[in-house]
């Protein structure tokens, strides 16, 4: 089986070398596609490849038409709305995705951006602390997980809402189950977003949500862009002079914001939350590992579409 890895932005050498040995030592070729320009080349090097491995790479019905081999995609990290689920469900591909393998090099984003935020963006004027804070974290996966256990460690009290993880998995990790969104923004001080972008939860955070934080509020973003109203984010912004917005993800509205609200608003020029050596690592040698699990034994534990 060939197995293509495409990545615009690359894995680490050290990742490739890991995915290498894995593909090769179960009997598999591997195939390389770094830094490409055009989705045409994309195209090109799938057309005889049984498997794809990718990162933040577009998987189109286009790209899919061109794959006729094409059995398994594996997105290595937890989000995949960059892959077209129902096109590869027609088309007879399986697709998975990595989740808990970058969860805490973004949890401990959350914590660099809450951090600088604040202490007023490092302006030089005198901030606060976070110790005995409230902190909500927005949906209790694996990386909402590691912001809770991070969170311990500065000593603030956390709630959390999500309605598919159970309240004991909650408890157990010294969190505070929250019942609904409202109360979920009107009791922390800092809100940490961890929603996937689906049709359910794009542009759900807005005005509404966002002006309940109490005084000095910080939403803090490293999921998807998409889950925020970001016309409703600029009016509470403008609405509330007390209020800042920090993001792993820049809005299409960035400039914008930036303008309007200097010293509260703060964007990473990239997608960063995943952007450390070792998740970098853990995440492609996991896809690998999958991919070679699914060739030996059909295992589909991670399958994301129908």
């Amino acid at each position: 089986m060939k197995v293509l890895v495409a990545t615009e932005k690359p894995f680490a050498p050290v990742a490739v070398e890991g995915i290498r040995k894995v593909v090769e030592e179960a009997g598999h070729e591997l195939a390389l596609l770094e830094k490409y320009t055009d989705p045409a080349q994309l195209c090109e090097a799938v057309a005889d490849a049984d498997a794809l491995i990718v990162r933040s790479d577009k998987v189109t019905p286009a790209l899919l038409d061109a794959a006729p081999k094409l059995k398994i995609v594996v997105r290595a990290g937890a989000g995949y709305d960059n892959v077209d689920l129902e096109s590869a469900t027609s088309h007879g591909v399986v697709v998975e995705n990595t989740p808990g393998q970058n969860s805490n090099a973004v949890a401990e984003l959350v914590f660099g951006m809450l951090v600088m935020a604040v202490r007023n963006m490092y302006a030089g004027t005198a901030g606060s602390e976070l110790l005995g804070k409230t902190l909500g974290i927005h949906a209790f996966g694996q990386v909402g997980r590691n912001v809770a256990r991070i969170a311990g460690g500065f000593g603030m009290k956390v709630s959390a809402l999500d309605p598919y993880c159970p309240v004991e998995v909650m408890q157990a990790a010294g969190v505070e189950p929250v019942g609904d969104l409202h109360e979920l923004y009107s009791n922390n001080k800092f809100v940490s977003l961890h929603i996937p972008a689906t049709p359910e939860t794009r542009g759900s955070v807005g005005y509404d949500l966002i002006s309940l934080m109490p005084k000095g509020g910080v939403l803090i973003n490293t999921a998807r862009k998409e889950v925020i109203d970001e016309a409703g984010l600029a009016q509470a912004l403008e609405a509330r002079a007390d209020l800042k917005y920090v993001a792993d993800i820049r809005p299409d509205n960035a400039d914008e914001l930036l303008e309007r609200f200097p010293g509260r608003v703060f964007f990473t020029p990239k997608k960063m939350g995943a952007q450390t050596a070792e998740a970098n690592i853990n995440a492609g040698i996991a896809a690998a590992r999958q991919i070679a699990d699914f060739f030996a034994t059909g295992n589909t534990r991670f399958k994301v579409n129908k």
